[in-house]
């Protein structure tokens, strides 16, 4: 606008004084203007984008192409373009980063008349996930920079990286279960393996519970009773609040707690058991559906005034996969902590009044802490007295605990871990503490009091 006012003031100044000469240059110059405005628009909207990946989930350590392809609809050749492909910038910047990128997501280049050209990049995921991939974003104008245009172009894509899973190296030889197992204080199911007498026949016992033997001995009818079945399977309740992961571990801390929940669901699965998950923590599906998608660039200011993507995130509704047998209920409890991130919402004993209604007491619930408060300790042994079967599995920080050949884990006391472990003692509820993923492939075949 500055050059037009200014050419427009000269102009009138020219027809005033007379002077032709600048007359002449002030209305070349409206029309380079003109001109220039017009191709800088037309320019950034014949441009077409498409973006291609070969894959839409992924494991740690994977590597997945990307391919974003621009064409100019137009006949008119566009000088130049400058292009950026946007992904998260707390990904990259994070230390270590949560994923790397080989090649260019950021690039100068021309588009002939209905002429083709693409950005290619391969990215690397170090970490679980749900990655956005674009939009993209288009930057465009004249000759002479006197107009610039932006576009954001393509949909986002995203891609799921599935957390690490590390294979448990024992079971605890009475029971072949991770955590063990209790008797169940209701009488829900009768174990055929677990013959505990035998009783007159009643009308409507099944042909199989039928004792021949002390039938034939008796002349009479007699039925097997069986003893009632063992907690089988487990509840995982994973506290994902953003305060119990101190900045300083992080983001070894939550990423282990995810490792944890996925390794002992995977084995649980394997195993035939009964496997659920109920956490805290935010779905970045829900985040991306009530927030919009990202639009993270590095630079241009005036393309991210759009953008309104909030910093914390007050859930008040838990996660919840229903405890179920079967590999479709692992593989959702997979996807759900491959995208589940830290939230500001909901604490641990919140989360318990929540969730108590959906936890079967015929399972097992393990909690997965970051960190141990009163309350959350209080929260789990109410839970205990409740009638459920509760161990607590705690996150610390790596080299908080080493473990020796007894199998027997020596605790280093930080930031007063030691008495709030101690307040889950006190409830009665039994604890394990992990600090590195080697811990956890030795989870189920240590004792469950370690040596501190």
């Amino acid at each position: 606008m500055r050059w037009i006012l200014g050419a427009i003031i000269l102009l009138i100044v020219g027809f005033t004084m007379q002077w032709g000469l600048l007359v002449y240059a002030m209305w070349a110059l409206l029309g380079v203007i003109a001109i220039s405005r017009y191709l800088a628009k037309h320019w950034i909207e014949s441009v077409v984008a498409v973006r291609e990946c070969n894959r839409d989930t992924a494991e740690v350590g994977d590597k997945v192409a990307v391919s974003v392809t621009l064409t100019n609809s137009s006949a008119i050749p566009i000088p130049w373009l400058l292009l950026e492909d946007s992904l998260s910038n707390e990904a990259l910047a994070q230390r270590p980063p949560r994923l790397k990128v080989d090649g260019r997501r950021l690039a100068l280049l021309q588009l002939g008349g209905h002429g083709q050209n693409a950005l290619l990049y391969q990215l690397t995921f170090a970490m679980r996930g749900y990655y956005q991939l674009g939009p993209l974003l288009i930057e465009g104008g004249d000759l002479f920079g006197l107009h610039r245009r932006f576009k954001v172009v393509t949909e986002p894509g995203y891609i799921l990286v599935y957390p690490k899973i590390v294979p448990l190296v024992g079971y605890e030889l009475a029971s072949r279960r991770p955590i063990g197992e209790i008797k169940m204080t209701h009488r829900l199911f009768e174990d055929p393996t677990r013959v505990a007498g035998v009783r007159e026949y009643q009308r409507g016992d099944a042909l199989n519970r039928i004792h021949w033997k002390a039938t034939a001995r008796t002349g009479k009818l007699h039925s097997r009773i069986f003893d009632p079945s063992t907690v089988a399977g487990a509840t995982l309740l994973l506290d994902f609040h953003r305060d119990m992961y101190p900045l300083q571990g992080e983001p070894h801390r939550s990423e282990l707690g995810i490792t944890t929940a996925a390794s002992l669901a995977n084995a649980l699965c394997q195993m035939g058991q009964q496997i659920g998950l109920i956490t805290n923590g935010r779905d970045a599906v829900d985040r991306i559906r009530e927030e919009g998608h990202r639009r993270e660039f590095k630079s241009r200011d005036s393309a991210k005034s759009t953008l309104g993507v909030l910093d914390e995130n007050i859930r008040l509704r838990p996660v919840i996969v229903e405890t179920r047998r079967g590999v479709e209920t692992f593989e959702r409890i997979r996807e759900t902590l491959g995208r589940l991130e830290l939230t500001d919402g909901l604490t641990l004993a919140q989360l318990i009044v929540e969730g108590a209604s959906r936890m079967p007491r015929d399972a097992t619930v393990i909690a997965i802490l970051g960190d141990v408060t009163t309350e959350s300790a209080i929260a789990l042994g109410n839970l205990r007295r409740s009638g459920y079967a509760v161990t607590a599995i705690v996150i610390l920080s790596e080299g908080e605990t080493q473990f020796g050949q007894d199998s027997g884990a020596r605790f280093r006391d930080a930031d007063g871990m030691l008495d709030k472990i101690g307040r889950l003692y006190a409830e009665g509820v039994a604890v394990r503490h992990i600090d590195n993923e080697v811990a956890i492939s030795q989870l189920c075949s240590r004792q469950l009091v370690g040596k501190f």
